[in-house]
C-alpha cells in the first residue's frame, strides 16, 4: 500500500519553511491505519518483542494497537508530571533547548525485549532518549518502528545499530 497517498502535506506549519507531514488522514482511514499497524506488528513479531514502548503522543496511537494485537504490554513514555507513580527520567538537547521524557521506574523488567514504536523518525532525539530510558532499566531494545522517516535529517545516524523499520520515507 502506498501510505504517502494518505499523508497531507501542510506547508509552513508549525513555522514558515517547514513542510509538516500530517498523519491524521491515514489514521482516519480504518483500512489504511490497520494496514500500517499490521506492518509494524509483523516487525514486532520478527524482533520477538515482549513489550511495546511508545513516546507520547503518537507513539501511543501506533504502539497500543500493536501491543493489543500481539497480546503484550504497552508502556507509555511521557513528559514530566504526567505519570502518577515514581518515574525515571532523561533530559536531552533539541535545536532550541531541552526536553525531558519519563517512564514509570518499574515499567521494564531487566532483560525484557522492547520494541519502540513512534510515528516519526526525524533527528532521532526522542527515540534516542527513549532507548536510554529502556536500557537504564535493563531492558533490551530489539527494534525501532516508525510510520515516517525524514531521511535528510539523518535520525538513523544517532541511533546505533538497532533494527529499524519505517513504512514511509521522505528525502
Amino acid at each position: 500500500m502506498n501510505y504517502k497517498d494518505f499523508i497531507a502535506n501542510v506547508p509552513d506549519f508549525p513555522i514558515e519553511g517547514i513542510l509538516f507531514r500530517d498523519i491524521t488522514p491515514l489514521m482516519a482511514n480504518g483500512k489504511v491505519f490497520k494496514s500500517a499497524c499490521d506492518e509494524l506488528k509483523e516487525f514486532a513479531i520478527l524482533c520477538d518483542a515482549e513489550v511495546i514502548v511508545g513516546p507520547e503522543s503518537r507513539g501511543f496511537i501506533f504502539g497500543c494497537p500493536i501491543a493489543y494485537e500481539m497480546k503484550i504490554g504497552f508502556i507509555p513514555v511521557r513528559k514530566p508530571h504526567k505519570l502518577p507513580r515514581e518515574t525515571i527520567s532523561i533530559s536531552y538537547s533539541l535545536e532550541y533547548g531541552t526536553n525531558t521524557l519519563c517512564m514509570h521506574q518499574d515499567a521494564i523488567k531487566p532483560g525484557q525485549k522492547v520494541l519502540i514504536i513512534d510515528d516519526l523518525l526525524a533527528t532521532g532525539g526522542t527515540v534516542k532518549a527513549t532507548i536510554e530510558l529502556v536500557e537504564k532499566m535493563g531492558g533490551i531494545v530489539v527494534g525501532l518502528g516508525f510510520l515516517i522517516e525524514l531521511v535528510d535529517l539523518k535520525g538513523r545516524d544517532v541511533l546505533g545499530n538497532y533494527p529499524v523499520k519505517t513504512l514511509i520515507q521522505y528525502e
